[in-house]
């Protein structure tokens, strides 16, 4: 049998697969993937502008992800299959596979983790999405715990039930700063 090549989630994919469903077998792997530094740092248009978590080393703190076997036998298959559910192109999806040596992440830093994890876990390699924090770009104002909570603050009707529903779904695990100042505020607290 050959290794597993695993797909890592830490945001919805964990409870929306989506069209991966048929492309992966099994059911995730609660934290048993890398940590990674993770913060709802993304303003996502498919979440009615939602922040949404992501990949982010300078706002983030380390989470664990969660894993998943991928029914396929190369990265280049996996990739293009999490790239689909993703509605994304593929330079935004990290990968390393282990029997090349090969790579890729736009995030410094990441793809160690994962290939060491991929190396204590037997696995052939991993992919995982890969997509910025995009909240200044999307705002003009700096990702700060204020600001984020300020930006929630001024959602309303199905974008603020999108906010509520993304953020307190995520799994437990994903202790990220953000959430921690969401679960000591009161407003958050009430619509909770």
């Amino acid at each position: 049998m050959t290794a597993p090549i695993y797909v890592l989630g830490y945001g919805s994919l964990i409870w929306d697969l989506d069209d991966l469903a048929p492309k992966v077998r099994g059911d995730w792997r609660m934290s048993a993937g890398p940590s990674l530094p993770l913060e709802f740092s993304r303003i996502s248009p498919k979440r009615k502008q939602s922040l949404v978590v992501v990949i982010d080393a300078v706002h983030g703190d380390p989470c664990p992800t969660h894993a998943i076997e991928s029914i396929r036998t190369t990265i280049p298959e996996a990739i293009t299959d999490l790239a689909a559910r993703e509605r994304t192109v593929e330079a935004h999806i990290g990968w390393v596979d282990m029997a090349s040596g090969d790579h890729y992440s736009m995030r410094e830093g990441v793809s160690p983790l994962v290939r060491d994890w991929c190396a204590a876990e037997g696995a052939a390699g991993a992919v995982w999405t890969d997509l910025d924090g995009n909240f200044q770009q999307d705002t003009g104002t700096p990702f700060t715990l204020p600001d984020a909570i300020a930006y929630l603050r001024g959602l309303e009707g199905e974008s603020l039930a999108a906010a509520l529903e993304y953020i307190n779904g995520a799994p437990a695990g994903t202790d990220t700063p953000l959430r921690r100042a969401l679960a000591a505020d009161p407003w958050w607290r009430a619509l909770s």
